[in-house]
C-alpha cells in the first residue's frame, strides 16, 4: 500500500498505509549567506580512506520532505545530547522544557522517516564538538540558532510544495518550531521582547522570516554541525 500524509478529524497527522498516528514537528536558522546554485554540495569531513556517497535532495516534494527530515535529524541529535549531558546548574524547569523539545524533535524525525518510507535519506552524521554542552550559554545559543533556522526553513519551503497536503504538514510543524524558538529566547532573556525579536519577526508587517533551501543549507554547513555531504537540487 502506498503511503501518504493525511490529517485525522482531530488535526493529528497520520501516515496512511501505516495506520499509526504521528504528532507535529520542527527545523533551523539563517546564518547569512545566499548561494544561488542549482546543485549545492554541502561539505562534510572525511573519516577514513573512503568517503560515503553524498545524500541527494531531488527537486520535488520528496526532496523537500527529505530536506525537512535532514534538519529534524540535526535538531533531534542536538537535544538528545543536551538532555544526556545537562549543562551545569540546569534548573528543573529548564530540564523539563528542554526534554519536551527533545521529545518533539524525535517525534518529528520519526514522522518524516515513516512518511517517506523507502524514499527517506539515510541517517546523517553530525558533529557538535564546537558546542560546550556543559555551559548554559553555549547550549541555549545553539538551540536558538537551530530553532530560528527551523522556522525560516519551513516558511521558505512551503511555497515549493506541489501537494497541498504536504503544505498542511509544514504549517503544523512550523507552528511548533516557533513555540520552541520563543521558549528558548525567553530562557536567554526572560520577560523581554526577545521572544519574537526584530531579528526574526520582520517589521513592519509582523511576519516571520522565510528562506529557501539554497540559503538554509549553506548556513547549516557553515555551522560545522553536519558531517554528511548533501547534494541539493532544490531552489
Amino acid at each position: 500500500m502506498s503511503k501518504s500524509i493525511v490529517p485525522d478529524e482531530h488535526g493529528n497527522l497520520l501516515v496512511k498505509g501505516i495506520n499509526q498516528p504521528m504528532k507535529r514537528a520542527t527545523f533551523l536558522k539563517v546564518a547569512g549567506a545566499t548561494f544561488a546554485t542549482s546543485a549545492l554540495v554541502l561539505a562534510g569531513c572525511k573519516d577514513d580512506d573512503e568517503e560515503p556517497a553524498p545524500v541527494e535532495l531531488t527537486n520535488d516534494d520528496f526532496g523537500i520532505l527529505n530536506y525537512a527530515y535532514a534538519l529534524e535529524q540535526l535538531e533531534a541529535a542536538f537535544y538528545v545530547q543536551v538532555i544526556a549531558t545537562p549543562y551545569a546548574n540546569m534548573s528543573a524547569s529548564e530540564k523539563t522544557l528542554l526534554t519536551e523539545i527533545r521529545d518533539h524533535e524525535v517525534i518529528h524525525k520519526q514522522f518524516f522517516k515513516a512518511a517517506l518510507g523507502a524514499k527517506a535519506i539515510r541517517d546523517l552524521e553530525v558533529d557538535f564538538s564546537t558546542v560546550k554542552f556543559n555551559e548554559r550559554a553555549s547550549v541555549l545559543g545553539t538551540a536558538k540558532l537551530l530553532e530560528d533556522t527551523g522556522v525560516a526553513a519551513y516558511n521558505g519551503a512551503g511555497i515549493l510544495f506541489k501537494d497541498g497536503g504536504f503544505l498542511l504538514v509544514a504549517g503544523k510543524i512550523v507552528s511548533v518550531e516557533a513555540r520552541h524558538a520563543s521558549a528558548i529566547r525567553d530562557l536567554l532573556n526572560p520577560l523581554s521582547a526577545d521572544f519574537s525579536g526584530d531579528d526574526v519577526v520582520l517589521a513592519p508587517n509582523g511576519f516571520d522570516g522565510a528562506a529557501l533551501p539554497s540559503v538554509i543549507l549553506p548556513a547549516v554547513v557553515a555551522t560545522g554541525f553536519l558531517k554528511t555531504k548533501i547534494v541539493s537540487n532544490l531552489p
